[in-house]
């Protein structure tokens, strides 16, 4: 187990491999660097490939006051640099790939390419009015029922009915014992990520690679819109938000063509 500390925290992180090319793992909400578990296995034996827990998250630590998508941003950048990382692919997953777009863009992470798994389905676009009462909810009930409410935010938008069991299971587990204070601050950041796309995507200096499942659709019209550099979508098959342990092996596959367009453009 290997550690820096920013901001109070300290910062769990594992590196595998030892190639040219780094691919930098960052986990979704609520879950930990465990869930690449298969991804780090594939692609361990040709690139170095470094995963992390995000404070709040996994091993890592929660002594911290101020809880933000920023900050998340702010300590994958710093890993960057105190590693010493060169030739840096992010992957992000969910709300990792968020982090990422600001690591890559405001806090200027030196990378070569950016891929997103599962994530920016409905980019730079708020919710229409029609749901912003639901959404308004859930916030306050993240404040008074945050258990109950994560349970609940799973079973209607993570997983679907054809959902395996054993995964059902464990991502509710995961939400189910979040670390409250984080979880309730950056689920408002969350929410509110569409601001942070059309501000940021116009900045991001590279084609973004997108690697979403198909058990929900993903609009590409404002990914035409924001990306100057333009953006590949690969869609794979599953019915739940975490094809690194539903869909291993199509995710791997999706990836390993991906870092390989990234290394072709340098």
């Amino acid at each position: 187990m290997k550690e820096l500390i920013r901001d109070n925290a300290h910062i769990n992180y594992r590196i595998a491999g030892s190639g040219d090319t780094t691919l930098v793992f960052v986990h979704g909400s609520y879950i930990d660097q465990s869930y690449w578990y298969d991804q780090v296995t594939f692609f361990s034996g040709r690139y170095t490939v470094v995963t992390m827990d995000l404070p709040g998250h996994g091993l890592s630590g929660n002594d911290r006051a101020d809880w933000s998508l920023d900050g998340f941003a702010q300590d994958v950048a710093m890993l960057i640099a105190e590693l010493g990382l060169k030739n840096v692919i992010l992957v992000g997953h969910s709300m990792g790939a968020e982090i990422n777009l600001i690591a890559a863009t405001t806090h200027k992470a030196p990378i070569l390419g950016m891929i997103a798994v599962e994530f920016f389905k409905n980019a730079a676009t708020p919710l229409p009015e029609e749901h912003q009462p639901m959404l308004e909810k859930i916030k306050a009930d993240l404040k008074t029922k945050f258990v109950e409410t994560n349970e609940q935010y799973v079973k209607m938008f993570l997983v679907t009915k054809e959902t395996p069991d054993a995964i059902v299971r464990k991502v509710i587990a995961d939400y189910k014992s979040a670390f409250e204070p984080m979880g309730q601050r950056i689920m408002s950041d969350i929410f509110d990520g569409y601001k942070i796309e059309q501000k940021l995507f116009p900045q991001l200096q590279q084609k973004l690679y997108l690697i979403n499942v198909n058990y929900m659709p993903t609009n590409q019209e404002p990914l035409k819109q924001y990306l100057p550099n333009g953006f590949e979508l690969t869609e794979i098959k599953g019915t739940s938000h975490f094809p690194m342990i539903e869909n291993a092996v199509e995710l791997n596959n999706a990836l390993d063509l991906a870092v390989s367009n990234i290394l072709a453009s340098k």
